[in-house]
C-alpha cells in the first residue's frame, strides 16, 4: 500500500457546492481520471437536477479544481455517483474531506444512508470508504471492464447516516 502524503493544510482548501457553472472544470478533471469520462454537458445536466449534491475542492492561487464528489439525494437515501482527486493531490485526505462533506449534506437532507459502487480492485478507494465506516451491501460480478477486456467486480458499499 502506498504511503499517505502529508495532509493538506485545511486553510489552503475551499470546499464549495458545485452547480452547473462548475461542469467544465469537473469534466476536465474527470477526463484525467476516468476512461470513459463524463463530458461537461452530462455533468452540467446532473448538477442542474434538483436532487444533485456535489462539491468541489479548490486549492491554490489562483484556485484550481483539485477534486470533486458528485452525488444525488432522493427521499431518505443519498448516492455517490463519482468522486475524483487530481493525482498530484491524492493520498492527502482530500477525498475523505469530499466524502465527509457529502455525508453532512445528506444528513441535513434527512437521508438515512449513503451508497456507492467501487471497483473491488481499487484498494485506495476501498480503504478510504472502509475508514469512513462504509460496509459492504452487495457485489456485482464483472461490472467494470478494464482496457484489454479484463472484468472487475463492483462492491456496493453503504454508510448509515
Amino acid at each position: 500500500m502506498t504511503a499517505v502524503a502529508k495532509p493538506i493544510d485545511p486553510k489552503l482548501v475551499s470546499l464549495l457546492w458545485a452547480g452547473p457553472d462548475r461542469a467544465a472544470d469537473i469534466a476536465a478533471l474527470h477526463q484525467r481520471l476516468f476512461d470513459p469520462s463524463w463530458d461537461a454537458q452530462s455533468i452540467g445536466s446532473l448538477l442542474d437536477h434538483p436532487g444533485a449534491a456535489a462539491l468541489v475542492a479548490l486549492i491554490g492561487t489562483p484556485k484550481v479544481t483539485a477534486g470533486f464528489v458528485l452525488g444525488q439525494i432522493a427521499a431518505d437515501e443519498a448516492e455517490i455517483l463519482s468522486i475524483g482527486v487530481a493525482p498530484e493531490w491524492q493520498r492527502r485526505r482530500l477525498g475523505r474531506r469530499l466524502v465527509e462533506g457529502l455525508v453532512r449534506a445528506a444528513a441535513r437532507a434527512d437521508a438515512k444512508r449513503l451508497v456507492l459502487e467501487v471497483a473491488a480492485d481499487n484498494e485506495a478507494a476501498v480503504a478510504l470508504y472502509r475508514g469512513l465506516g462504509f460496509k459492504t451491501a452487495g457485489r456485482r460480478t464483472g461490472y467494470y471492464q478494464r482496457q484489454g477486456g479484463a472484468c472487475v467486480d463492483a462492491l456496493t458499499l453503504a454508510l448509515a447516516i
